[in-house]
């Protein structure tokens, strides 16, 4: 029997996590079942298995996925390529409510406030993720001196939670919301910061 190449198992993985994140977005992770992420991937419960021991791991690796994604995007966007703070996370802003994904990563944090596994995973994954922002906003205030007078990397440290929480703000209204608008909050936040 030939060997799987990495590139495949990788690729395989992908499509099951993808799987999963699509059952839990549509239908939450409570009442998702491991029957009907087999059916959403169109593979076998052994190819599944094979991956992944259960839910509660595929939960953990959309978990990884989700807000790995998050982590590329802040590389991507640049300490001085922007004006300012607001432009920032209007940036990060604009990059999630193009995505379905806040759904999924309000589901993570629920999960993981009564799970202490997946709790673990969250707050590892969003400690990997302030780091990023921490970096991002350092990187910028090298270009652009905090008026406060204090170096580049303590101002990023204080800053940072508190983008963190107006992105954290943004997916819960966008999530729970039915009549929220997405350019207005990002309009907002561009003006206030």
């Amino acid at each position: 029997m030939p060997r799987v190449s990495q590139e495949h198992r990788a690729a395989r993985r992908a499509e099951i996590i993808d799987a999963a994140l699509r059952c839990f977005t549509r239908s939450g992770y409570r009442s998702t079942t491991m029957a009907d992420i087999i059916t959403e991937s169109g593979l076998s419960a052994g190819a599944i298995y094979g991956y992944f021991g259960g839910k509660q791991e595929l939960l953990v690796a959309v978990a990884d996925h989700v807000l790995g994604d998050r982590r590329a995007l802040l590389v991507s966007i640049g300490g001085s390529e922007v004006g300012g703070l607001g432009d920032i996370v209007a940036a990060i802003l604009r990059n999630l409510d193009e995505s379905s994904l806040g759904s999924a990563v309000l589901q993570v944090w629920a999960e993981g406030s009564i799970d202490p596994e997946i709790g673990d995973l969250v707050r590892a994954v969003f400690a990997r993720m302030r780091e990023s922002v921490i970096d991002m906003l350092a990187a910028w205030a090298v270009e652009n001196p905090p008026a406060s007078g204090v170096d580049s990397r303590t101002w990023a440290t204080e800053v940072a939670p508190v983008v963190l929480g107006v992105v954290q703000g943004f997916m819960i209204q966008k999530s729970l919301i039915e009549d929220f608008d997405a350019a207005a909050y990002i309009a907002g936040v561009r003006a206030a910061m």
